[in-house]
């Protein structure tokens, strides 16, 4: 059992909401453990913001609006999602869709409320939201239980995963399907699966490698949908193709993927992408056109009035 942070983990959102325990057995093997998150945004390109509404978001780029094609119903569903800490709100009535089978890229500046909604959409001890719906393959889930969810296919792999004292990787990787061989997952994720299965889940492994093991977990469960929290944080730069390959062996083996990531590269292997601004989804669109946008920003930390994006 590890006891889990409430709010604040993309930027400290939230300071002072109280912890909850969270823990592997307690999800039946389907999220990690939330920890504090410091993100590198890195430095602000010189691209030029586009004109938007100060009060309003803006669902789509102008291209998507406009182009007449009738999508199928989102997998996953946000209507005027609020969650609010001592009055203040961190996500403010957000609207967000996932289509079956895409990589949908969720980018935003520290404290936007990246995380906060990843633990939302999870149903975290001490995210119950005060106002919006969330449907899952049409199925309302908000009144539902962390393991609940996950049992109807969502999975949360988080920026820092968990230490495990006295468990070996062959036993994490059980965790969520016992029955799942996890040597072709460790395979998929770099790792010699002769060198690590036997080893333990613990300090002696690098942040990378239980990085690696926390994504080879979520492909082990096959997951309809897999919220990843900056997959990319702590691997070298030679291995960010690695974790693309990953990524999108999510959507080859038929699921979806909401992607939080503040990477240019990774961003852009979506299939779609949202700009998330004040806890508001503030622009979406094509991954390019998401990531210019988001690098035109004039804040490093969010606060909802910089860019004047949200309120006024």
């Amino acid at each position: 059992m590890r006891t889990a942070g409430a709010a604040g983990r993309d930027g400290n959102d939230v300071p002072h909401l109280d912890h909850g325990a969270v823990s592997r057995e307690t999800t039946g093997g389907n999220v990690g453990l939330p920890h504090h998150i410091t993100t590198d945004i890195g430095q602000i390109l010189s691209a030029p913001r586009l004109p938007l509404s100060c009060r309003e978001p803006i669902r789509c780029s102008t291209m998507e609006a406009h182009s007449g094609v009738t999508m199928p119903s989102p997998l996953l569903d946000v209507h005027d999602l609020t969650f609010e800490v001592d009055r203040h709100a961190i996500l403010d009535r957000l609207e967000l869709a996932v289509r079956a089978g895409e990589i949908h890229a969720l980018l935003g500046a520290n404290g936007s409320g990246k995380t906060t909604l990843a633990c939302v959409l999870m149903g975290c001890e001490g995210y119950a939201p005060s106002a919006g719906r969330v449907l899952f393959d049409g199925t309302e889930i908000l009144p539902l239980k962390m393991h609940e969810r996950a049992r109807l296919g969502l999975t949360l792999a988080w920026q820092e995963p968990a230490r495990f004292e006295g468990i070996t990787v062959r036993e994490f990787l059980a965790l969520g399907k016992p029955d799942c061989a996890p040597e072709p997952a460790l395979r998929q994720v770099g790792l010699d699966p002769d060198r690590y299965l036997n080893r333990r889940v613990d300090k002696a492994l690098s942040g990378g490698e239980r990085h690696r093991i926390e994504l080879a977990s979520v492909l082990s469960m096959k997951p309809r949908l897999a919220i990843l929290d900056e997959p990319a944080a702590g691997i070298d730069m030679l291995s960010i193709n690695h974790i693309i390959d990953i990524i999108r062996a999510l959507k080859a083996g038929g699921g979806s993927v909401l992607l939080i990531t503040h990477q240019e590269e990774v961003a852009l292997i979506a299939d779609r992408a949202s700009q998330l601004c004040a806890g508001r989804i503030v622009f979406s669109g094509s991954p390019r056109a998401v990531v210019d946008h988001f690098c035109g920003r004039a804040c490093v930390r969010c606060d909802g009035e910089v860019c004047n994006y949200v309120r006024a």
